[in-house]
């Protein structure tokens, strides 16, 4: 121990060996300040003394009250003041890391350079939630030590880290990243935003993402990154238009809704299959005959990349949510909306009335001034 006395030393020796918890805590506060008084001095033997002796002292409090509120605090507090120093005792360091109790934890994980990769990776691989957000938010992460957070897909550190500039992401890390982002709007903007992210998760991404998504996201876009992503929102857009879009022929599909009708066959539960099947035709036959309108009203709201439309025609239907669900994805050949899109979607279809579906279906279907097309 450097110079501070005999008695500083028989303190420390008392408190281990059988103080109060109280004693143990004004002992290792002592010997912290002494400590950080002239850390930046010390030797490496020296601050080896002081962290087998700090180590001692944070092992006495945690096994006599570590649920005691004031044993809480002074490692806490311990934590905090040692956090930032380059020279910090690195077993103490790691023990504090290691804490179940995130305000315990929290300084070192985000601050403490004395944690090395393999000191990250593991708490990533074995800590709570919230010592994975605090190390997220370290100042520079290695990829090797993002993919271990990654890997708990834990989407509140996936935003966390998508926000952090210092963050390295590996492609496999995107890769998770992107995949969680499906079904939650504000992660998908920011990973859309990252300078990083490989082009074809880029796409992928705008892929599924919703229109707002997209507006927000080209709207954040920076300068070097505009254009590419412009261009990516296009092909997504195109994409879709094409899969919607592409000719049918419904021939098949009138005739075969027509005699499920004259059985007195055609029915909510025959629409759902025809749904839950992807049997795109005869889903949108029975759903305009069921509304009451016909396939060149019902075709478009199909066609389009909005919902709202397709709601009005499902609610006049009288449509249970979980068959407008069906309905909703059968546009798509594979593959099927978000969780966010998806609670959208419901919470608009269930403040529709059926009165006012069919008078709006009726409006469009008297507007239409399109030929019947089979094609």
């Amino acid at each position: 121990m450097p110079p501070a006395g005999q008695s500083i030393a028989d303190e420390i020796e008392a408190a281990i060996g059988g103080g109060s918890t109280a004693k143990c805590i004004e002992t290792a506060r002592r010997v912290t300040d002494l400590f950080l008084a002239s850390a930046t001095h010390f030797s490496g033997e020296q601050v080896e003394l002081f962290d087998n002796v700090l180590e001692r002292l944070v092992k006495a409090i945690e096994q006599r009250s570590i649920a005691d509120v004031s044993a809480r605090m002074a490692l806490a507090e311990m934590s905090a003041q040692l956090a930032p120093i380059a020279q910090a005792p690195p077993s103490v360091i790691r023990q504090l890391a290691g804490n179940d109790e995130i305000r315990i934890a929290a300084p070192v994980l985000q601050e403490s350079a004395r944690l090395g990769d393999d000191d990250l990776i593991e708490l990533a691989r074995t800590k709570s939630e919230q010592h994975l957000l605090a190390i997220s938010g370290r100042w520079w992460l290695k990829e090797v030590v993002t993919d271990a957070l990654l890997s708990r897909r834990f989407p509140s550190v996936s935003r966390r880290i998508v926000g952090n500039p210092g963050a390295r992401v590996s492609p496999g890390g995107f890769a998770i990243i992107v995949a969680q982002a499906e079904t939650n709007p504000d992660l998908a903007v920011e990973a859309g935003i990252r300078v990083d992210l490989p082009r074809e998760l880029r796409q992928q991404l705008l892929d599924k993402a919703t229109d707002a998504v997209r507006t927000k996201l080209l709207s954040r876009a920076p300068p070097h990154l505009f254009e590419e992503i412009r261009s990516a929102i296009a092909t997504a857009t195109a994409s879709a238009d094409r899969e919607m879009s592409k000719i049918r022929d419904f021939t098949a599909a009138k005739r075969f809704v027509a005699t499920l009708k004259e059985k007195g066959e055609l029915d909510e539960a025959a629409l759902a299959r025809f749904a839950r099947q992807k049997k795109y035709e005869e889903t949108v036959v029975a759903l305009a005959e069921l509304a009451q309108s016909n396939i060149e009203v019902v075709r478009p709201l199909m066609q389009s990349l909005r919902d709202d439309g397709l709601l009005v025609a499902c609610r006049a239907a009288r449509l249970s949510w979980e068959t407008t669900a069906a309905v909703l994805d059968c546009r798509y050949s594979t593959g099927s909306l978000g969780a966010a899109e998806l609670a959208r979607a419901k919470g608009h279809f269930a403040g529709m009335t059926v009165e006012n579906a069919r008078r709006m279906l009726t409006f469009w279907q008297v507007r239409s001034v399109a030929p019947s097309r089979t094609n």
